[in-house]
């Protein structure tokens, strides 16, 4: 193959005449533009002082908790201690992660296959210059063939509709297909009508990972995209992912999830809660070889797959466990902190506890079914820290359980979880070095402190002692659309617990004004019960709101529906009667 460098000034054409310029690489400069600045946040030094000056803080921290002399009632210092060592062990684990994320994944080997992923020459030949989705890909030179898949299951149309119109406009050439779970007629002639090929399987085992899997025993593409309905891919999807597989050990190539409907309060704290781990956590799996898929915005080498039989299919978060199962088997991930595809974050209460369900049971499944800790795994030093990382992730989210139950025993039975003689200002010092420069580093990393993490992150914990549950005891719960609204569902339905919470933190408020009225100084225990009261409060407030809009939303469904049924009825009535004889 020939090559000519797409950024030459000129060449000459076939017939030996000056030529006008070739194609540029549509986007290139905007493209190195946002690679050099999604992967400078990684690498800002006064993140790293801060990231710095945490870890030290929650060391410092640990130890005043573990200090033996500190100590008070048994019952809630248990508490106190369980609940703190989890946050602080995950708290270290993932500052050391992001300590290592100043690798950049793009070699020389990356730039080089980069600059060579399209032949000039056969472009202008084909006369494809103002068209880039005919732009044959090359690896080594050699045409590669790229899928993209799309996987839906019951999104509207109009959803589906504007992913696959921007898949089929990915810069490169490639094949779209849309991989219908949800078995719809009009997904079908959809995708027919905006370029793109249909497949459509008749069972459904196996969830979205099987739905990939019957996919890939029809397409023999050499390279496939996964999106999610609901995630919009961008023009450069793959000429920023497909130079990595130049490299033949490189699985997969992952960018980041990013929202573009941070709109309401759920959406942006389900949102804010995972810009920290694709901006920074991600990037610095890239060094222990430990980046993992998240199920949509991945590029996957089909070699890869075949290899280990296929997507996983056992569990709901086939995304982690399919990239454990490829590391163990020497395969390399890459982790780019770059967006190739918008797509939305859960917008109501039920869609996020549905989410946040599935996924956590995932993780905690890898934990108890596939510990990355134990010697039978095949995996390095490294990686076994970081998926069990993963696998432990969620038991953060159990952590705000415990912490709950300790000012409650403080102003019920006066139990107290430190020694009396350490003062409010030694046990607000130490606490504040550990979550103080927590709330610091969030200021960084997100721009401001943003409230709705830290909302969501305190009202979570049912969602994760049933996931906890589930994969303890190895309950199914039903599929569900990660970007889907919740419909018209009532909240309530799912915040039972903490609408009950609500109302024993209330009534232990109440009883901790009675108890400790008048004292001249304030009661912390009273203090901490009256801030997790409000905390709940809000998130109810929330719910309330949801669930009047849910109301109306069924009240204007009934209302279609009657209308439509009357005029069924008076279509019915005004049609001609056919007699037995024929006649009208």
């Amino acid at each position: 193959m020939t090559t000519l460098d797409p950024r030459a000034p000129e060449h000459l054409s076939p017939a030996g005449t000056t030529a006008a310029p070739p194609p540029t690489i549509p986007g290139d400069p905007t493209s190195a533009a946002r690679r050099r600045d999604a992967n400078a946040a990684a690498q800002s030094p006064s993140l790293m002082l801060i990231m710095l000056l945490a870890t030290l803080g929650a060391v410092a921290y640990a130890v005043f908790l573990l200090n033996p002399d500190n100590r008070g009632d048994l019952l809630p210092y248990g508490l106190v201690l369980v609940a703190e060592c989890v946050l602080l062990a995950l708290a270290l684990l993932a500052m050391w992660t992001v300590l290592s994320s100043g690798h950049d994944p793009r070699d020389f080997a990356y730039h080089q296959a980069r600059e060579r992923l399209f032949d000039t020459p056969e472009i202008l030949r084909d006369r494809a210059t103002d068209d880039p989705t005919r732009w044959r890909l090359y690896l080594d030179d050699r045409p590669v063939t790229v899928d993209i898949f799309i996987t839906t299951c019951g999104e509207d149309l109009d959803t589906i509709a504007r992913t696959v119109r921007a898949a089929v406009a990915v810069h490169g050439e490639h094949r779209t297909w849309v991989l219908d779970d949800g078995r719809d007629d009009e997904v079908r002639d959809l995708a027919a009508t905006l370029g793109a090929r249909y497949i459509r399987r008749m069972s459904s085992g196996g969830q979205k990972a099987g739905n990939i899997n019957h996919a890939l025993s029809i397409v023999k593409g050499d390279y496939f995209v996964i999106l999610d309905a609901d995630f919009v891919p961008r023009p450069e999807l793959l000429t920023e992912t497909v130079p990595f597989f130049v490299r033949d050990e490189v699985a997969f190539v992952q960018s980041p999830q990013t929202y573009g409907n941070m709109n309401s309060l759920i959406s942006r704290g389900a949102g804010y809660m995972q810009a920290v781990f694709y901006r920074f956590v991600q990037p610095g799996r890239n060094r222990f070889n430990a980046a993992f898929c998240v199920g949509t915005n991945v590029v996957f080498r089909r070699g890869a797959i075949d290899d280990i039989g296929g997507m996983y299919t056992d569990s709901k978060s086939e995304d982690v466990w399919t990239s454990i199962h490829l590391h163990e088997r020497g395969w390399r991930s890459v982790y780019i902190p770059q967006t190739l595809a918008v797509g939305d974050t859960p917008e109501t209460i039920v869609a996020y506890a549905k989410q946040q369900l599935r996924w956590a049971t995932g993780g905690f499944e890898i934990l108890l079914q596939h510990n990355p800790l134990s010697p039978r795994r095949k995996l390095t030093v490294d990686q076994r820290l970081q998926y069990f990382v993963t696998s432990t992730h969620y038991l953060s989210g159990i952590a705000p359980l415990l912490l709950l139950l300790v000012p409650p025993l403080t102003i019920y039975l006066d139990l107290t979880p430190m020694q009396l003689d350490v003062s409010v200002g030694t046990w607000a010092l130490y606490y504040l070095g550990f979550y103080g420069l927590q709330i610091a580093l969030a200021f960084f990393t997100l721009g401001s402190f943003r409230w709705e993490v830290l909302l969501l992150a305190a009202v979570s914990w049912p969602i994760y002692v049933k996931a906890f549950w589930n994969a303890l005891t190895g309950k199914q719960q039903a599929w569900s659309v990660t970007g889907s609204s919740g419909g018209s569902a009532s909240p309530f339905d799912v915040i039972v617990p903490q609408t009950l919470c609500f109302v024993f933190l209330a009534v232990t408020s109440a009883v901790g004004f009675w108890k400790h009225w008048g004292d001249p100084v304030p009661n912390l225990s009273l203090a901490w019960n009256l801030t997790n009261t409000l905390i709940l409060g809000g998130f109810l407030v929330t719910a309330v709101k949801e669930h009047r809009q849910a109301v109306r939303s069924q009240r204007a469904a009934r209302r279609v529906r009657k209308r439509a049924d009357r005029r069924a009825r008076l279509d019915r009535s005004s049609s001609p009667t056919v007699t037995a004889g024929g006649a009208a």
